[in-house]
């Protein structure tokens, strides 16, 4: 596996990274919560972006994959920072930024923070706001806990260390909410959901949808799409989605 380059990044990050060179627009990848740039996903799309000899990134957050840093330390604003980082230090020109899972919520905080570099947004099982969806199904014990102690841990079935859950993030992703009203974003936004994800619920993108203020957005809703969609004909599939998307831009 080759070795990451590393941006020191404005705000303390140093962000581990892997970039091609080539044609616009470019292609910038965003991960999901306690997710690197080593899956599935990430390694599909910069393979495409080879063959086509298309511009590529991707990257980990602070306290993820290679990055420096402690997961418990990040929040949504803070990650928002390592994006826009990549996206103004490490491409040029116009950009799609695909985001899958919590990288959908950041993707799109950083369209609208960049509206002059970022052309296309595809979300993969895009995850606007759960810190305040997740906060809402906590139990009044374990969100007594966060209170208390600062975090919670959370075992789940996507690895064998737990998912820290901090007060600093759910009180930083509070105020980064993107799906509480419009989002003004006037590009094209492509949103692949499975119906049957057990994380994200299918209708949030739907709501995504309705709150977008433009008139080029598109869900693909999977059937049998788990959250994950890193089956070979999900991963077939994002690709197409991503061809697509920069043939049109």
């Amino acid at each position: 596996m080759p070795q990451p380059s590393f941006l020191e990044s404005n705000h303390g990050t140093r962000i581990a990274y892997h970039k091609i060179e080539g044609i616009s627009p470019g292609v910038v990848f965003l991960g999901g919560f306690m997710s690197d740039m080593e899956g599935g996903k990430a390694l599909e799309l910069e393979a495409y972006c080879r063959r086509v000899g298309r511009a590529f990134v991707r990257f980990d957050y602070q306290g993820h994959g290679q990055s420096s840093g402690q997961f418990a330390d990040g929040t949504i604003g803070l990650w928002l920072k390592d994006a826009l980082a990549v996206i103004d230090q490490l491409t040029q020109g116009p950009q799609i930024l695909v985001g899958s899972s919590m990288g959908g919520w950041i993707a799109l905080l950083a369209a609208k923070a960049r509206k002059a570099r970022v052309k296309g947004l595809v979300g993969i099982a895009a995850a606007p706001d759960f810190t305040v969806r997740h906060w809402a199904e906590l139990s009044a014990e374990d969100q007594q806990t966060i209170m208390r102690d600062g975090k919670l841990e959370v075992y789940s079935d996507y690895g064998p260390d737990p998912y820290v859950f901090t007060r600093a993030l759910f009180e930083d992703g509070w105020q980064n909410r993107v799906n509480h009203g419009p989002i003004h974003l006037d590009i094209p936004v492509r949103l692949i959901q499975g119906m049957a994800d057990p994380d994200v619920p299918w209708q949030t993108a739907t709501e995504i949808a309705g709150n977008l203020t433009g008139d080029d957005t598109e869900i693909i809703l999977v059937p049998d799409g788990d959250h994950r969609l890193s089956e070979p004909n999900d991963l077939k599939r994002l690709v197409r989605v991503v061809n697509q998307l920069t043939r049109q831009i």
